[in-house]
């Protein structure tokens, strides 16, 4: 918020700040938490019963290196896990793919095959933790790993739990890992919509992504009304598909940042909420009470950390998880301080994990639902959040919904005006980033930098080579022509991907596939 008195009060969306709020400024009094329309969270006690899942986002290099790290995190009290992939991995190219080069294990762990997801999760019981993967295009891809590497450990896959991303429209809207056109691309995510119903009940299918909408620049406003257009379109797209929507959306989740923003962020949480519960039941006639619920992870903002003074982004982080928390979450991230300068060292990561832990048990904030119920301030913002990202949804329905804003560029275009106008607000000194341009110092930083193993690209290149020469090649070709004919026609596309990485295929040869089926995206230029 701005803080001069020479201008007007408002928050990260533009919403003025009164001066003082009143009981009129609250609005109606909303029902108790876990009752339609959820506005005070999805459950009656909340973190009084169990506390939110500390799931700290980890994976770099190798699977070796990173399932040290899993079971390092695990060991000092994280209680679920949460992979980070490498961008060739995230574009379904394999690590010796010519476009892979110099991005292997950079940003996540590199994934080529069921032999590397069986190093990720070694020593790991897939049955007692639950696990998030930020994959998309190719996401029903790593999740049939995951459900092959539980079944190599006896586990069923009625027994295991956990979420993958798997929201693609953000990736055309905000983020840039897509692979396949749109259209084609709403086919594999309702496909998985089926397959887990059918075998993996307890998975999350999809987590509705908010956070790289926000993080590429948009406004709250825009952060709740765009990630939920997006929810409307999945929904829409599987009922069109014959799915019954109170089977499939229990399974529904989603995800959202947590910006310094204090009360304009838990009051986003709330109205998020609220409008999901009303779309579901209104629009789509959902009646299990599960169906209606918005269930959501949080992140903490890797975009307001900063290199300058990077201790800073301790406080900024836990006020962040703060509000994820006190707007209801139900798991955290919370990211290292030395995030603005690489993947975060071993002491960034457990002292994020312990900012949440303090958070939990000794902040007194979990032990009651919803405290800052009836605030006025918080109240009144939630009610105008509301408005406004109803207002904004109305206009993406009379576009035609989600898939047809994102193909115009609509969304993009209003994601790029709301990051320009905030870089030049912080280039103006409108608004005010401490350490950047305001109260900064001259001395250099000397946090320790974390370096990943750089010999990560030989080790994956001479492992897909022995793969390639001890697997049975006739039977990963003869699946691989199987999935083909399948891609071409309409039966679900899950069990033959399966088939294919059971005999050991690669993520790039399954996506190759489906590339030389369906084509790759590529957006129209705009000038």
């Amino acid at each position: 918020m701005a803080t001069t008195s020479d201008r007007p009060v408002v928050t990260d969306s533009g919403i003025a700040v009164k001066p003082v709020y009143r009981a009129e400024d609250a609005g109606q009094a909303q029902p108790d938490p876990g009752t339609y329309p959820f506005t005070r969270g999805v459950y009656p006690t909340m973190y009084r019963g169990r506390l939110w899942t500390m799931r700290q986002y980890a994976g770099f290099a190798s699977a070796r290196e990173s399932n040290e790290r899993y079971r390092y995190l695990l060991e000092k009290g994280q209680t679920g896990l949460s992979v980070a992939f490498d961008l060739p991995t995230q574009l379904g190219l394999d690590s010796d793919d010519p476009r892979a080069e110099g991005e292997v294990g950079k940003v996540g762990v590199a994934i080529d095959s069921l032999r590397d997801m069986q190093i990720l999760f070694a020593d790991i019981p897939l049955d007692k933790v639950t696990t998030s993967m930020t994959i998309n295009a190719p996401a029903s891809v790593l999740l049939l790993l995951y459900e092959l590497v539980a079944e190599g450990q006896g586990v069923s896959s009625d027994q295991i739990g956990g979420t993958i991303q798997n929201d693609i429209l953000k990736e055309y809207a905000a983020r840039g890992t897509y692979i396949f056109p749109p259209r084609q691309s709403m086919r594999l995510i309702t496909d998985t919509f089926a397959y887990c119903q059918q075998h993996i009940p307890r998975w999350n299918t999809i987590s509705i992504s908010g956070y790289h909408i926000r993080e590429a620049g948009a406004t709250a406003v825009q952060e709740i009304a765009f990630t939920l257009a997006d929810g409307v379109a999945y929904v829409d797209a599987a009922i069109k598909a014959g799915l019954d929507v109170d089977e499939f959306a229990p399974r529904l989740s989603f995800f959202f940042v947590a910006n310094p923003n204090f009360l304009e962020e838990v009051a986003k949480f709330r109205a998020a909420r609220r409008i999901w519960a009303t779309i579901m039941k209104d629009r789509f006639g959902a009646k299990k009470a599960q169906s209606q619920m918005l269930r959501f992870h949080t992140q903490t903002s890797g975009a307001s950390l900063t290199a300058q003074q990077p201790l800073n982004n301790v406080i900024r982080t836990t006020i962040e998880a703060l509000a994820a928390v006190l707007g209801g979450t139900q798991s955290l991230h919370t990211n290292g301080f030395d995030e603005a300068l690489s993947l975060p060292t071993q002491q960034a990561a457990t002292l994020a994990l312990r900012t949440q832990q303090i958070i939990g048990f000794e902040s007194g904030v979990a032990d009651t639902p919803d405290p800052l119920a009836g605030s006025y301030v918080v109240e009144a913002l939630t009610d105008e959040l509301e408005r406004q990202a109803r207002a904004l949804m109305e206009q993406i329905d009379a576009m035609g919904g989600a898939v047809d804003a994102v193909e115009r560029g609509w969304i993009q275009e209003q994601i790029a005006d709301s990051a320009y106008s905030y870089q030049k607000h912080v280039e103006t000194g409108e608004r005010i980033v401490v350490g950047v341009n305001r109260f900064t110092d001259e001395e250099v930083s000397n946090v320790p930098i974390f370096k990943p193993d750089e010999n990560v690209t030989r080790e994956q290149t001479e492992g897909l080579a022995k793969l390639r020469a001890e697997r049975d090649s006739a039977a990963v070709d003869a699946a691989l022509e199987k999935l083909r004919q399948a891609a071409n026609g309409t039966e679900n596309l899950l069990p033959f991907m399966r088939e294919a990485l059971r005999h050991y295929a690669t993520v790039g040869e399954v996506c190759g596939v489906l590339r030389q089926v369906w084509g790759e995206y590529r957006p129209e230029v705009r000038l």
